[in-house]
Parts: structure tokens; C-alpha cells; sequence
């Protein structure tokens, strides 16, 4: 069993950048880049939804609020994705998760808080 470790959470102020990352120690390179790679968010009294999500083949969507502010990439060397937000908006608001889902494995992340606010 994979445990995904994230970080990069905090509060910043509205037109601010912030980077998380989400990092799975013991897997190994070839079995990362079969992984499809994604960032959900959760914002208070609301539903899960997709961020961005990162495919094995190299395509890429984001959902529509946070295209062209939100960029995903992934570094096999460092077992890593990312997720840089810029020009945040107090909507950003919400606890990000990161997923590493294939066919043989659906791993999610403990959380980090994001918390947009002047």
C-alpha cells in the first residue's frame, strides 16, 4: 500500500501563488508513470471536485475555474507531482487532494488546506 505525502498548503492573500505537492516515496519509476495524476478540492459545504488532472499519455485538463492559473506536472526522479496556483482567488478556498489512480491502484492523499483571504 502506497501513502502519499502532501504539503504546500497555507493561507495567502487573494492574487497570490502557492505550490503543492504530493510525493509517493515507494513507488517505483515505471509503475509513477502509468499513473494517472490528479488534484481534487473540497471547499466547505460543497461536493469533491476534479482541479487538474495529468494522464499517462502527457494530456492534460484542468476544470474551467482554474485554467490558465493552475498548472500540474509531475517529476518521476522525485516521485512527485505538483500543483502551482497562481493568481489565487478567495474561491480557491478548500482542502486539496491528490490522487494516483491506474488500473491497479487508487491512492488519495491526507489533504492540505488552502485558504485564500485578505
Amino acid at each position: 500500500q502506497e501513502q502519499l505525502v502532501e504539503s504546500g498548503g497555507g493561507l495567502v492573500q487573494p492574487g497570490g501563488s502557492l505550490r503543492l505537492s504530493c510525493r509517493a516515496a515507494r513507488m517505483i519509476t515505471s509503475v509513477f508513470w502509468q499513473q494517472r495524476l490528479a488534484w481534487y478540492r473540497q471547499a466547505p459545504g460543497k461536493q469533491r471536485e476534479m482541479v487538474a488532472t495529468s494522464y499517462p499519455r502527457g494530456n492534460i485538463d484542468y476544470a474551467e475555474s482554474v485554467s490558465g492559473r493552475f498548472t500540474i506536472s509531475r517529476d518521476a526522479s522525485r516521485k512527485t507531482m505538483y500543483l502551482q496556483m497562481n493568481n489565487l482567488k478567495v474561491e480557491d478556498t478548500g482542502v486539496y487532494y491528490c490522487n494516483f489512480f491506474s488500473a491497479h491502484n487508487d491512492y488519495w492523499g491526507q489533504g492540505t488546506q488552502v485558504t485564500v483571504s485578505s
